[in-house]
């Protein structure tokens, strides 16, 4: 199972059986498997036949649709709805269960901060010249961590706990990367640098992936628990990606560290720093890795919510002592 990025003017889908015809500017250019396909990312122009999106919906694949210049996500298709209405009842009647919130928000949010330690760690091995900066953000993270998993006692005192932890996390993160990068605190909307314009696309790819297993699994994706219900704004996946986060920041780091992505794949226009096509296509090859264990350890939390919801006993995901960056 894969992910197609169509990432060219001039691309249209057609349904050919149980397979996807691909044309560029008329031309056929080849075919892809339907039962192969788990997503399609549409960045560039690209026409759909009715039979393509219909097709595409009843396997299961789901479609995101970015912005041709700036990556922003602009629709989603999603596959068949889970059959399980009772599930959902479940779900919607969790998001007024004060205590089931606060439950669920201190799983992933701890998840979260310990997977910061964890890279934080990792990253002054690598570099001990940076120990001021990265010493002090892990004395942060460890004094939140341990108040987030007792003190409180609703989740605006947990979000107040997470942001603090979160910026003390980020003054350390900017350290890591050359200063040619121009990346000195998180930005978006637009991103103004190469390093941010890759954390928001990589976000948003990942989001992307949260919001589908959710629906997968029988879940809406609107109803979160940590973030707050907003009017158009899938926050349970926004809860889901959470623990994940660290692990982005840590896959965005190698690719600049490795050299996979220079200065010279990015180009700046009007305040807004964007990443080429020669650049996307090494972004979306190594995504494309990072993802698939991405995508299961989606999946596992979404399995452990609904599971969880069932029972209405919460038995939610934490992080293992083995568990892998």
């Amino acid at each position: 199972m894969t992910t197609l990025y169509l990432d060219r003017k001039g691309l249209s889908l057609k349904l050919d059986g149980a397979t996807l015809a691909l044309y560029e500017n008329g031309t056929r250019a080849g075919t892809v498997p339907l039962a192969l396909l788990e997503r399609l990312v549409i960045r560039a122009e690209t026409t759909l036949s009715s039979g393509a999106v219909g097709a595409l919906a009843e396997a299961g694949c789901a479609t995101l649709i970015l912005s041709g210049r700036r990556g922003r996500r602009m629709a989603v298709i999603q596959g068949r709805a889970h059959n399980d209405a009772a599930l959902r009842v479940a779900h919607y009647a969790s998001t007024q269960d004060a205590a089931w919130r606060l439950s669920w928000s201190r799983c992933f949010v701890g998840a979260k901060l310990t997977r910061q330690e964890r890279f934080l760690e990792q990253a002054l091995a690598a570099r001990p010249d940076l120990r001021k900066p990265i010493s002090k953000a892990l004395r942060t993270l460890r004094s939140v961590r341990v108040r987030a998993a007792s003190d409180g006692e609703n989740v605006d005192t947990l979000r107040g706990l997470e942001g603090a932890a979160q910026a003390a996390y980020f003054r350390a993160y900017i350290t890591l990367f050359a200063p040619s990068l121009r990346f000195r605190n998180r930005n978006r909307r637009p991103p103004r640098d190469p390093v941010n314009s890759c954390l928001s696309l990589a976000y948003t790819l990942v989001h992307f992936e949260a919001a589908r297993a959710a629906h997968a699994a029988g879940l809406d994706p609107f109803l979160g628990f940590f973030h707050e219900i907003a009017f158009g704004r899938e926050s349970l996946a926004c809860d889901l990606i959470e623990p994940i986060r660290p692990l982005v920041d840590v896959w965005i780091w190698h690719l600049f560290r490795s050299r996979v992505l220079r200065p010279e794949h990015f180009t700046c226009d009007k305040g807004s720093c964007l990443l080429q096509k020669a650049g996307r296509a090494r972004f979306y090859e190594r995504f494309e890795e990072f993802l698939h264990p991405t995508a299961n350890r989606l999946r596992g939390y979404c399995r452990l919510l609904a599971r969880a919801l069932r029972s209405r006993t919460p038995g939610l995901p934490t992080v293992e002592a083995g568990d892998e960056l």
